[in-house]
């Protein structure tokens, strides 16, 4: 039995080492390459990459971490499982007026009518974008994001260079995610705090209106719910 409670614990130490791992990953890994110049070329891992990277190279050393497998859960997390349930929300606003209104009105509640809430969304607003009012969301302090309803924060949207640049030049921005917007459109920075958060309504896109909620809500991206890209419909299948 004594065996049994040393492989017990064990477990339950790797567990944890692993989930810590995972998280502290989550919280500094590199960003992405389109924003590599942002970082003033940076050579050296900052103190706490340092200091993860150790520990992931020691749990994977020791066969803990499989670093595909963890690669692949931060990318669940952060495009698939949290992003799913902000994209439900807007499908549903879009073939539900009512539903939309009660959004706009009060988005705390509305999102809760969808069994949404909890840490990260107790104070929730939806901002509406329009043919001439295009919403972006911004952290300027830290990195205050709606985890209920979009996951896990992307790595760029906590970098001092997205935090800076949303506020100085939001169109310049925009344009490096690959998203122009006509001059006569009219962009709205909002900043959230640990006490109020944002979620973008982005707009529905032209040709959808055949499209069923749960067809909709595959559409919705978790960077068109922050305002740094629009909701398109995939392009038309080719029959050779």
């Amino acid at each position: 039995m004594l065996q049994d409670g040393r492989d017990a614990r064990a477990t339950i130490q790797a567990g944890s080492l692993c989930y810590f791992a995972y998280a502290m990953k989550v919280a500094t890994h590199d960003l992405p390459q389109a924003h590599e110049h942002d970082q003033g070329h940076q050579a050296v891992p900052s103190d706490p990459s340092l200091r993860v990277k150790a520990l992931e190279s020691l749990l994977v050393e020791k066969g803990l971490v499989d670093p595909a497998a963890l690669d692949a859960l931060i990318d669940a997390y952060e495009n698939k499982i949290g992003p799913r349930n902000g994209a439900r929300v807007v499908a549903r606003s879009w073939v539900d007026p009512a539903y939309k209104e009660r959004l706009l009105t009060d988005a705390t509640k509305a999102i809760e009518e969808l069994g949404y809430g909890g840490r990260g969304g107790q104070h929730m607003v939806a901002v509406e974008n329009t043919p001439k009012v295009h919403n972006l969301v911004v952290c300027t302090l830290c990195s205050c994001y709606p985890w209920t309803v979009l996951g896990l924060p992307p790595v760029w949207y906590k970098s001092a260079p997205y935090r800076s640049r949303a506020v100085i030049d939001p169109r310049g921005l925009l344009l490096e995610f690959g998203l122009k917007l006509g001059e006569d459109v009219e962009v709205r920075v909002w900043d959230s705090t640990a006490e109020l958060r944002y979620l973008v309504l982005p707009e529905r896109p032209p040709g959808s209106e055949q499209l069923g909620e749960e067809a909709l809500a595959a559409l919705v991206t978790r960077d068109a719910m922050i305002g740094v890209a629009r909701v398109t419909m995939p392009p038309p299948e080719s029959h050779s």
